[in-house]
């Protein structure tokens, strides 16, 4: 793991900011190969200039300011983006409130106020397609015209293919809905994961003989429904499992719910945060005419998911420390 990531945000004192950074300037939902192409040549130029290397993002994600009524999927919630970018390399993230304010921001301001007077960038790294701005008039064209009179280095990175296709988080999202969990891994570089808290439940699974760690992921979650073989982090440990995520129709058809269940273990989740990387997609939710069909089919899902955890015996997000 990565230590003394620093955060920098828009309070953060201007002589506790390391001058003369480069920084990896994006979005960054889900930290996906495409961002990390944008991160590893803000790495290269930083130790080409011995200046560390920094993540400048936006939080809450823009798009969220800009259409409040039609909320969308997030990859990464702000704290595990974070996460992600700590076990990159990088030295830390400057993390920029998306308000009112930097939404009217002239994109020509935001260049000299927010990343040459206030960082004191020496070199920017960024995605062919991301824009800044009033208007999203910033672009890679408008950072590599002002490079020379701004004596900054600036590198553009072409997209990211898999397959002939593009790399991107709507891909991504696309896949997670779609239940193609290897082709959201690929793209992403690691399974995909998510963080909650262990709430109380039903209790139906301890009848049924699987236990199961419930949390409530956000609203706005879009993995499909269904039955994953997951790995599952609690701090530095590790545990595989199998998990449900859908509004169970044997029973209430209620709101969505992630319903996991751990193999080989005994203790109490309660009030815990665990990680859960999705490794697999078993099945579609179903409704079940038994409790006996039910246990039946939990059954062959969890030897399911055995065999798909233990083909990827290592797999599990690569998960930095946020100093």
């Amino acid at each position: 793991m990565t230590t003394g990531f620093t955060v920098i945000r828009d309070d953060t004192p201007a002589a506790a900011i390391p001058k003369g950074a480069v920084v990896a300037m994006g979005n960054f939902d889900g930290v996906h190969l495409g961002h990390r192409a944008v991160i590893g040549a803000a790495l290269e130029m930083g130790r080409a200039h011995g200046k560390p290397a920094l993540a400048v993002t936006f939080e809450p994600h823009p798009r969220s300011f800009f259409s409040p009524n039609s909320p969308q999927f997030r990859l990464t919630d702000e704290t595990n983006k974070l996460r992600l970018l700590a076990a990159t390399g990088l030295a830390g993230a400057v993390v920029m409130t998306f308000d009112k304010a930097r939404a009217g921001t002239l994109a020509q301001d935001f260049i000299h106020h927010d990343l040459i007077e206030r960082l004191g960038v020496s070199g920017i790294a960024v995605g062919y397609d991301f824009h800044f701005g009033k208007g999203r008039v910033g672009s890679p064209s408008l950072l590599v015209s002002e490079a020379p009179r701004l004596g900054i280095e600036v590198d553009v990175q072409a997209h990211v293919d898999i397959e002939e296709r593009p790399v991107s988080s709507s891909a991504i999202r696309m896949a997670l809905a779609e239940g193609q969990i290897a082709d959201a891994t690929m793209m992403l570089g690691g399974p995909w994961f998510v963080t909650g808290d262990v709430i109380h439940g039903e209790k139906r699974g301890r009848d049924l003989g699987y236990p199961t760690a419930n949390i409530r992921l956000d609203k706005t979650c879009g993995l499909k429904h269904g039955i994953y073989a997951v790995r599952v982090g609690r701090g530095s440990e590790r545990f595989d499992g199998v998990a449900s995520f859908g509004r169970r129709p044997t029973f209430d058809n209620g709101a969505p719910l992630l319903e996991v269940f751990l193999f080989d273990f005994k203790g109490d989740l309660y009030g815990k945060v665990l990680d859960v990387a999705f490794i697999g997609f078993i099945r579609d939710e179903l409704k079940f005419d038994s409790i006996e069909a039910l246990i039946r089919q939990m059954d062959n899902d969890s030897a399911r998911a055995r065999a798909a955890l233990a083909a990827a015996p290592d797999a599990f997000p690569k998960l930095g420390v946020i100093g």
